[in-house]
């Protein structure tokens, strides 16, 4: 039995945006942290759904999903997985994915992408092993400005 709860974050408390705010480093270094009132908007979204894992009130991980629909159907992309340094291993990023997909599923997607770096290895297995394939496609990104 797994040491840790997931939950989707219906409701955003000043402590857990403190505690978001705190692992989105180890997300990305080049991203900036985001405001309380972003953390707000995104779990207020009927399009976005943070799941967080917790030992009591400690964050141990969390991932964003995003579902939505496109002429083809209601499609559904995972962001921002992370897991706090000091926890992995312990199956914290799978439980996370696997309550993700549950609710992609439940809300009518047919496919869940998700993109990760190469030398993320270890993600890279993990996502292998829960029945995610590596697709033959190009990613492109266009970065605005700062303003």
């Amino acid at each position: 039995m797994a040491d840790f709860e997931i939950e989707a974050v219906s409701h955003l408390t000043p402590s857990l945006a403190q505690s978001i705010i705190a692992l989105v480093p180890q997300l990305s270094s080049s991203a900036a942290q985001p405001g309380h009132e972003t953390l707000e908007s995104i779990v207020k979204s009927p399009a976005t759904t943070i799941f967080i894992a917790k030992d009591g009130q400690a964050l141990l991980g969390m991932l964003t999903l995003a579902v939505f629909r496109v002429p083809t159907g209601t499609r559904a992309i995972v962001e921002d997985v992370v897991v706090d340094g000091r926890h992995r291993g312990r199956g914290i990023a799978s439980g996370l994915i696997r309550e993700a997909l549950a609710r992609a599923k439940t809300d009518g997607a047919r496919t869940v992408d998700l993109t990760s770096r190469p030398s993320r290895e270890a993600a890279n297995r993990l996502y292998l092993k829960l029945g995610f394939e590596q697709r033959q496609t190009n990613v492109y990104r266009l970065a605005f400005e700062d303003t």
